[in-house]
């Protein structure tokens, strides 16, 4: 299908009448499982990021209703952790096939970009966004780390547990160094379980054990392990945790590996407490 000059793939015909008032399209994201399909968008010399559920993607193997309804119980997730740190919801609208979000746009490159530079690419081609944060000197990525752990305790101040984060939740702004933390839409109010067992939301190089256990208890514990698995991906080995493939120093290896023990009892008990034992570390 062709919005302005912009083509996308779909697996059927859909109707984008709605979208004229918006503005006009200038790129897409067609390649999403989970059931949207996203665009850049410019009117009157601002750009926006429109979300929106409905159609069938070509990735996606479940129900558009499923996708409508997941996409408008995100509304208020976005609504109550508004921050700084966050891309920010500006409107959503229902339309007659489906659901829309509308977002501010930021200029910032997805770190787990697998529409442009899947498999081996991601870590390999010198375009890639996750190869490019990687080179960086250790200090400008432990800022990036700062902005998502920050952001992550106050996600727990508000008595909400993250699901579903990974790289592929995190921008950055390459001329500008700026983080933001995008495609929240799965977080939800603790307390939580694991509904879905193995298949629980998430990429495999950042879920805790019990995001693969049916019936296990999705809080705080569980947040630590996905943050510290984060920090290995973006100053370590990703799913090895050798102090030999660690780029800080040892004090922080050392919070960071018992944030992703498998124990839960071994890690720390909150995020508060695993970013503030990062910060002493870092302050010292």
């Amino acid at each position: 299908m062709t919005i302005d000059k912009v083509n996308f793939q779909l697996q059927e015909e859909h109707n984008f009448n709605w979208f004229k008032h918006l503005g006009n399209v200038f790129c897409t994201f067609d390649q999403q499982d989970s059931g949207n399909i996203s665009f850049g968008v410019e009117k009157d010399g601002q750009r926006y990021f429109v979300k929106y559920a409905g159609a069938k993607p070509i990735d996606f193997t479940g129900k558009p209703q499923d996708a409508i309804k997941r996409l408008k119980m995100a509304v208020p997730v976005y609504q109550s952790l508004e921050h700084s740190h966050l891309i920010k919801l500006l409107d959503y609208f229902s339309t007659e096939d489906g659901f829309a979000t509308v977002f501010q746009w930021f200029e910032g490159e997805c770190l787990h970009s697998h529409w442009s530079f899947g498999g081996i690419e991601k870590y390999t081609n010198p375009k890639s966004p996750f190869y490019r944060f990687k080179k960086f000197e250790v200090e400008k990525r432990l800022k990036a780390l700062d902005v998502i752990f920050s952001f992550h305790t106050y996600v727990e101040s508000q008595n909400y547990v993250a699901v579903d984060f990974y790289d592929g939740s995190i921008l950055y702004d390459f001329k500008n160094d700026e983080t933001k933390i995008c495609d929240i839409d799965f977080y939800r109010k603790a307390p939580s379980i694991n509904e879905l067992g193995k298949n629980f939301w998430g990429a495999s190089r950042s879920k805790s054990p019990e995001e693969y256990e049916l019936g296990a208890p999705i809080d705080s514990i569980t947040n630590v392990f996905n943050l510290g698995a984060i920090a290995f991906g973006l100053l370590g080995g990703e799913t090895d945790h050798s102090f030999s493939k660690w780029e800080a120093n040892q004090g922080l290896y050392e919070v960071a590996k018992r944030a992703v023990e498998d124990d839960r009892n071994n890690r720390y008990s909150t995020v508060k407490e695993f970013y503030e034992a990062w910060k002493f570390v870092l302050n010292k």
